[in-house]
């Protein structure tokens, strides 16, 4: 495999220089570049199937165990230790895997795994021979196989496989590259999982492909990363707007903790106003919105500082085509919202044993349907608005819930919020909103619904505000709408 072998190389060229340093070990480039090997020579006499699991937590294991398998020429499948029990059990029925490279405490996180996998525990594992590993069980993967196949949460139902070609991988870790002018001088800070494809392409793939250091710890900490950032000097941060707001929020870090930098891009979902302003306040730093899809590889759009305009995601990264299409399926105008569709060599091949749902997700030029409403200026900057499904239509207007957030998050007392809509008789729908507010504000909801009056005109004012202890979120941290229903109660205490 092409990649694996480009990866191989830039560790061995380097073979005393630390590339990896996690919560636990400094990885040289000789100890990933070797210890693949040696890993790849056990999982060859553990098993024979076409795709090897992978749950470890954000560390140096992670690119230990995917060039193992590549090596092998084996399709890897990561997986989510943040669903529940059922949802692994599907994943691991649906990709048909014998044999996970795991350890200990990542099983018992997630309460065990079917009985009929192997757990290749890497705690526990020696290697099967001496010396320097065999070269000979280095083969690349079959043609038609993907490198990896992600599970996303979806929208609904079951998780469903993104197959990921090495060509989708190399191309958007080439767009990136280009597109930031990586070098192997950077130092990239991550704490995203690398079961996501942000966390798998940009946190991992890209460092190691390029030769620049990259820095990870496991769970989010805001002192742990304002500490680390303060010891390693990162040149990018990649992180959720909540993250973001949580470093903010960090009494006793210094002001320039975050002063390397040279990126700090913000994705997953859109980031609100007062977080950016609030950063920048704070640290002295400018968040820059990404954007991309586990089924764009995942990056397709890149804010960079020098072209930041508010609320946008930037430009299409090298060879990205973007179009936007209204609901008749002619293409948008300049400034009209629409469905965000996307082509180019980053595009995943389809989902896994899903041949009709890959076909629906494509039109007939061969865009990627991305269900994401936005809008392109004159100057090509993508604006996401929504999602389609997301949108209101209130007395045949269209509303999207993104706009109504973003003013509650305005708020001081508002640390989240999320908007559905609710049926109503005379207008179809009106907004409903869910709030999670600051530690130790107070919830006022006629407060509130003032608040908005003052920006939004007054069909798109929420009918109800609810205040939730904490709003839905999937396991990277976005909010999910979906969760919410008009029945989903608020803390009655607090209503007024």
């Amino acid at each position: 495999m092409r990649l694996a072998r480009t990866i191989r190389r830039r560790l061995l060229l380097s073979p005393l220089r630390e590339a990896v340093i996690d919560d636990q070990r400094r990885w040289r480039g000789i100890d990933l570049a070797v210890g693949s090997l040696h890993l790849a020579s056990v999982l060859e006499e553990a098993t024979r199937a076409p795709r090897i699991g992978v749950m470890v937590p954000t560390s140096g294991l992670f690119p230990l165990a995917m060039l193992a398998g590549w090596t092998l020429g084996r399709t890897m499948v990561p997986l989510n230790y943040l669903l529940s029990r059922e949802e692994i059990e599907f994943i691991v029925a649906d990709a048909e895997l014998d044999a996970v490279v795991t350890v200990g405490p990542m099983v018992t996180l997630v309460g065990g795994l079917p009985a009929s996998v192997k757990q290749l525990r890497l705690e526990d594992l020696k290697p099967r021979f001496k010396g320097l590993p065999r070269w000979r069980f280095i083969r690349d993967l079959p043609k038609d196989d993907p490198a990896v196949i992600l599970y996303t949460s979806g929208t609904s139902g079951r998780p469903k496989g993104v197959m990921l070609a090495e060509e989708n991988l190399r191309a958007n870790i080439a767009q990136c590259r280009a597109w930031a002018d990586f070098t192997r001088r950077d130092v990239i800070l991550g704490v995203l999982p690398q079961f996501h494809s942000f966390g798998l392409t940009v946190l991992t793939l890209l460092p190691l492909a390029t030769g620049c250091r990259a820095i990870y710890t496991a769970r989010f900490n805001p002192k742990r990363l304002c500490d680390l950032a303060v010891e390693h000097r990162p040149t990018a941060f990649v992180a959720i707007p909540s993250m973001f707001n949580a470093l903010r929020l960090q009494r006793h870090a210094p002001d320039d903790a975050f002063s390397s930098l040279r990126f700090a891009v913000s994705g997953g979902e859109p980031l609100p106003d007062s977080v950016a302003e609030g950063f920048r306040e704070r640290f002295g730093v400018t968040i820059d919105q990404g954007y991309g899809l586990t089924e764009t590889g995942p990056v397709t759009n890149w804010c960079r500082p020098h072209e930041r305009r508010p609320r946008t995601v930037g430009k299409a990264l090298p060879k990205v085509e973007e179009r936007i299409v209204a609901p008749d399926g002619r293409l948008c105008a300049t400034g009209e919202d629409g469905e965000v569709r996307i082509k180019g060599p980053n595009v995943m091949r389809g989902y896994f044993k899903r041949p009709e749902e890959t076909r629906n997700a494509f039109d007939e030029q061969g865009f990627l349907k991305t269900g994401d409403m936005g809008r392109l200026d004159a100057d090509g900057f993508l604006y996401i608005t929504g999602r389609i499904k997301e949108m209101l239509i209130i007395a045949g207007e269209n509303v999207f819930p993104r706009e109504i957030e973003e003013v509650l998050e305005a708020h001081p007392s508002v640390k989240a919020a999320a908007v559905i809509g609710m049926p109503d008789e005379s207008r179809g729908e009106l907004p409903l909103a869910f709030v999670e507010l600051v530690e130790g504000a107070s919830f006022d909801e006629t407060e509130l619904r003032s608040h908005c009056r003052k920006t939004l005109g007054q069909f798109k004012v929420p009918r109800e505000i609810r205040r939730l202890a904490a709003l839905p979120r999937n396991p990277t941290g976005k909010v999910l709408r979906r969760a919410l229903s008009p029945s989903t109660p608020g803390l009655a205490e607090d209503r007024r």
